[in-house]
């Protein structure tokens, strides 16, 4: 069985999903004493790690498609959700709405373990105080401020933009694993870095609603998620752990992080307008979306092969700009099309093995033979 690292950055459940499953993916290549990190997602396709595997072969084997659909439901959902609160609510507390689906996950998961068979990759992990306060705290405050800075994105970027722009994560992991000696700069590398890169800056360039503060913002999110990623290579070797079992620990951390930055970032004023803004039932069902991501997560990364949940990675990108200007009335334009196209292009090599890219073509190549 495979998986890949699917790719959304948004204050969302998604972004705490996608990479979750590039530690996955890390991990796995750390126990083949491979260095290449992979995203997104931004999305990477490997072999589940051992406990995984036990664990996913423990539960009877689902039909793709279905997963695949909810999958590509529940992260659309919960990205067009925390915009429209964002947004069209008039509630402009990133951080805020982010703690309230990390505390929710802290709980959920909690619940998970205790009334499901969830969670039971746990038992393969040793996890004592001075390990999670040198491993799991650095990488959980890494983790709160890619969503902080990519959550305020969505207040002056649409997401088709930012969508587009979340194709150069895979550019920030490689270059940072080629700076920390983790990967080796080679022709292929060099080809899908030049190709992500230029896609975006056309993409940048054909954008209509351009603003500095938004791209900065994503900007600064991406290379904290570059960081926070390469530093799983680094503190978590030897840890396998699925993406339930990951938000289990990062959950409460980035959750008392970030509430400790509310009152600095945006004060009082979430606590006091939330209940007449977004409403009890609209928040309430927006945790539970973004939580029920994470746990349809587990089942995907277990059901399908690594070409489908690339190419399935891809559909929803395309919907989720395809939605961003039917929805909202985001302008793309033919330069940005362009741009994204080529981009995606790249990811699409990037989240590919050479060896099974190889086939691939071979395959192609008989095809148009016949």
């Amino acid at each position: 069985m495979s998986h890949q690292k699917i790719a959304l950055e948004d204050l969302n459940a998604e972004q705490e999903a996608d990479a979750l499953l590039a530690e996955e993916d890390a991990a796995e290549r750390s126990k083949r004493g491979e260095h290449n990190l992979s995203l997104e997602d931004l999305e990477a396709s490997e072999s589940l790690p051992p406990p995984i595997q036990a664990i996913a072969a423990e539960r009877p084997k689902l039909h793709p498609a279905p997963v695949i659909c909810i999958w590509i439901f529940l992260s659309s959902s919960v990205i067009v959700m925390n915009a429209w609160i964002l947004k069209d609510l008039d509630f402009p507390y990133p951080v805020f709405l982010t703690t309230s689906h990390l505390l929710y996950a802290s709980i959920g998961t909690r619940l998970l373990l205790r009334f499901t068979h969830l969670l039971d990759g746990l038992k393969n992990i040793d996890m004592s105080w001075d390990r999670w306060l040198r491993n799991i705290v650095p990488i959980g405050a890494l983790f709160s401020a890619s969503l902080i800075f990519s959550n305020f994105a969505y207040l002056s970027l649409s997401i088709s933009f930012i969508q587009m722009l979340k194709a150069f994560t895979a550019v920030a992991v490689l270059t940072m694993s080629v700076l920390m000696g983790l990967e080796k700069f080679n022709q292929r590398t060099a080809t899908i870095v030049c190709a992500i890169s230029f896609g975006v800056a056309l993409a940048s360039y054909g954008e209509v609603d351009f603003a500095l503060s938004g791209f900065l913002f994503q900007t600064f999110g991406i290379l904290f998620e570059a960081t926070r990623l390469v530093a799983i290579q680094k503190l978590l070797q030897g840890m396998r752990m699925d993406p339930l079992v990951s938000l289990y620990y990062y959950a409460p951390v980035c959750a008392g992080l970030n509430m400790l930055l509310i009152p600095m970032m945006e004060g009082w004023a979430p606590f006091n307008e939330v209940l007449e803004k977004v409403g009890p039932a609209t928040l309430f069902v927006n945790m539970n979306v973004a939580f029920l991501l994470n746990v349809a997560v587990v089942f995907l990364i277990g059901c399908a092969s690594s070409l489908v949940l690339t190419l399935s990675g891809v559909v929803k990108d395309i919907l989720l700009v395809t939605g961003s200007v039917l929805l909202f009335g985001a302008t793309v334009t033919g330069t940005q099309m362009l741009g994204y196209s080529i981009a995606l292009a790249g990811l699409v090599f990037f989240k590919t093995k050479p060896e099974d890219l190889a086939v691939y073509l071979a395959q192609a190549r008989a095809l148009v033979g016949r």
